[in-house]
Parts: structure tokens; C-alpha cells; sequence
């Protein structure tokens, strides 16, 4: 199971934005997704930053791998490995 995050209609806005980001974690964890593709945009690239610290503060022992897209890198994926 893939699960997807979209991030250009809540770009602007931090609670909106940490409220999305959990939510999609907790149900990654929820359904043992293989899993979650998180959309932040091209842009200037703060997006991006943000949604990488957000994972790293938070959730840094729930998930295996961080993968940046190499062909599109408004993508990040964000891989686990389920016991």
C-alpha cells in the first residue's frame, strides 16, 4: 500500500501543514503502508526543508528510509519496513 501527500493547496499554512503531515504518518502506521509519497513542490525548496525536519524530529525511528526523488525533486518518499 502507497499512500500519497499533496502540499500546494497547504503550503502557507504551519498548523494545516503538521496537521496533514501527521495524519498521513499515523495512517501509514495504521495500515502498514509500504509507502508515503509526500508532494511539497518545486518552488524555493523551504517546503521541502520543512516537511524533511518535520520527519526527522518526529517520526525518526517509525520509518526506514527517506528517499529524495532524483528525477523530480518536489518529491520525497518515505519508505517502512514493518516487523
Amino acid at each position: 500500500m502507497k499512500l500519497k501527500l499533496d502540499l500546494h493547496d497547504i503550503y502557507s499554512s504551519g498548523k494545516q501543514l503538521e496537521d496533514a503531515l501527521a495524519a498521513v504518518m499515523a495512517e501509514a502506521q495504521k495500515k502498514r503502508a509500504k509507502c508515503v509519497e509526500i508532494i511539497p513542490g518545486k518552488g524555493s525548496g523551504q517546503l521541502k526543508k520543512y516537511v524533511l525536519r518535520f520527519l526527522e524530529k518526529g517520526y525518526k525511528g517509525v520509518y526506514h528510509r527517506i528517499e529524495k526523488d532524483d528525477k523530480n525533486w518536489g518529491r520525497i518518499f518515505v519508505w517502512f519496513r514493518w516487523e
